[in-house]
């Protein structure tokens, strides 16, 4: 593939048991097929800065080298 593909990053609650294949499945029911997440990875927490925004750098790159 060329370019970027559509990655989800999710933190699950605690006690909830979902798996990629069911969150792709539901995603393809409301989503283009195009915006459906090529893969999906499971965190406990999102990496945050001081002011509590989330580091969408970080994510990027965490995401970079698990694709690699």
């Amino acid at each position: 593939d060329f370019g970027e593909a559509v990655t989800a990053v999710v933190v699950l609650k605690p006690g909830c048991a979902l798996t990629e294949e069911f969150i792709k499945q539901e995603l393809s029911q409301r989503l283009a097929r195009f915006k459906v997440p090529k893969r999906i990875s499971f965190v406990k927490e999102l990496p945050r800065n001081v002011m509590g925004k989330v580091q969408k750098n970080v994510l990027r790159e965490s995401a970079t080298q698990i694709g690699a």
